[in-house]
């Protein structure tokens, strides 16, 4: 365009946009294998974010793989080596089943952990590059060739890269710029997320990861490093934007609401303001296409209610490295292993994904989840199950096998008969659920993940976020 500034033109094997959980342990992956990779990132890091941070068993085995868990563990959160839920008055206890011989959880706070991440990945040989401002993806014909951006100088600089990831969250440019921004599954939460930090008392116990439901409110309590330990709120989800000092009214009226919760805070001192995430879904986008690829939250987002997606963002983002490091050098293959890494992803993902979506339903607890909770009271087993598939080593459908949803209805038609119709409505709800669930795995598998039209040009084209492809 006339008068626009001549970009400075570098290349890269892979350029990594966002350089957080997914694009650091993306770039980390790609640099240890020898590949030239620059990752770029508006903030300043390390910085805060946005995150619950909760990191299961599974999430902690990936930092381990990494080889960052030992820098990470430095940084002083405690080891969550028991889990606890409450709902219903019956409380279920359990220890974690270990991944990689990693048996407990770990809640670490987003500034020390990313920090530690970027610093990885500078380790292994990546160019990470803070305060640049991704503003377009470049195309050649129809792949994507690199992104422009500008630093915090002003200074515009293009990159041509074989692959470029965007690794930029929820409201991802990269997403956008390629066309992949409208999920081709959504599900939005019925639960509005609050938080706050608490300077935690001298006899807490801070080796307990803690969650309590009381109606329709689920609250948590997970002790992170410096002392602090972190509460979130999930009460349902209301309509309206926040007004000020809307947050904290809604955060602290949904911990008086949950009497346990309130018992575990007592005497500890609020630091900080109350964060709030409202509005949220739960989505799969479009995460692949030629010479493009969409790991972390800009891709595949679950509600916080299970904490996975830290877990996700460092899986899926060295699995991605892992997958094309070898062939990036010629378009066809790496086409074909991306492909293939994002299916895996969803088949891997899909599970969790609906589990998720039951408990951010924002009600209170029906009949069969009572009993399920009565009963894992009591049964390690059933306890370690539960507690398993926030891990990951265990699958939602393990709860609910044909024997024993049946032992769940008849225990729940026992112990809750007079609530029979109730009980037997939750019974077929659940039903339809799962045929529901199935049927939509199955229907989004088959064509899935639908194709993004290719744009059209065919010359070296920048393209902004969210404008037209043209020739």
């Amino acid at each position: 365009m006339a008068g626009s500034p001549v970009p400075r033109v570098e290349s890269a094997d892979v350029v990594v946009v966002g350089a957080r959980c997914a694009g650091s342990a993306t770039a980390l992956t790609l640099a240890a294998a020898g590949r030239r990779v620059i990752v770029l990132d508006a903030a300043a890091l390390p910085s805060d974010t946005l995150s619950t941070h909760l990191l299961w068993p599974a999430g902690v085995a990936e930092l381990q793989r990494l080889g960052v868990l030992a820098e990470v563990a430095a940084l002083g959160a405690p080891r969550l080596t028991h889990a606890y839920a409450e709902g219903a008055g019956f409380g279920i206890g359990s220890v974690f089943p270990p991944v990689d011989g990693i048996d407990y959880a770990m809640c670490v706070r987003r500034t020390g952990l990313d920090g530690v991440l970027v610093r990885a990945a500078i380790a292994a040989g990546a160019d990470v590059r803070q305060r640049c401002r991704v503003e377009s993806v470049v195309f050649d014909g129809n792949r994507c060739a690199g992104v422009r951006y500008t630093d915090s100088a002003g200074a515009v600089t293009e990159i041509r890269a074989a692959l470029v990831v965007g690794a930029d969250g929820r409201r991802s440019t990269v997403a956008r710029a390629v066309g992949a921004d409208d999920p081709f599954l959504t599900v939005p939460s019925g639960r509005d997320c609050y938080f706050a930090y608490w300077r935690d008392t001298a006899d807490a116990q801070r080796h307990i990861a803690a969650q309590w439901r009381v109606g329709a409110d689920l609250g948590t309590a997970f002790p992170c490093d410096d002392g602090l330990v972190l509460s979130l709120v999930q009460p349902p989800r209301a309509e309206g934007k926040l007004g000020p000092g809307e947050a904290e009214r809604r955060y602290t009226a949904a911990v008086q609401r949950i009497p346990a919760l309130a018992d575990r805070l007592h005497g500890c001192e609020r630091v900080g303001r109350v964060r709030s995430a409202v509005g949220i879904a739960s989505y799969f986008r479009r995460s692949t296409g030629p010479g493009w690829a969409l790991p972390g939250d800009a891709g595949h987002f679950k509600d916080p209610v299970t904490a996975q997606g830290i877990r996700d963002a460092l899986h899926y983002g060295r699995r991605l490295a892992e997958s094309v490091a070898g062939v990036l050098d010629d378009p066809a293959v790496l086409d074909l292993a991306l492909a293939r890494w994002e299916r895996t992803r969803v088949i891997e993902c899909r599970d969790i994904f609906h589990w998720t979506n039951r408990l951010a339903r924002g009600e209170a607890m029906r009949p069969l989840e009572i009993e399920l909770y009565r009963r894992a009271e009591a049964d390690a087993e059933l306890a370690e199950i539960t507690t398993g598939i926030f891990s990951r080593t265990r699958r939602p459908g393990e709860l609910y096998t044909p024997a024993r949803a049946l032992r769940l209805g008849w225990g729940a038609l026992r112990h809750q008969r007079d609530q029979l119709p109730t009980v037997l409505a939750d019974m077929a709800h659940e039903i339809r659920g799962a045929i529901a669930e199935r049927h939509l795995t199955h229907t989004t598998l088959r064509g899935n993940p639908p194709r993004v039209a290719p744009p059209t040009h065919t010359l070296l084209t920048s393209v902004a976020p969210g404008a037209q492809h043209v020739r």
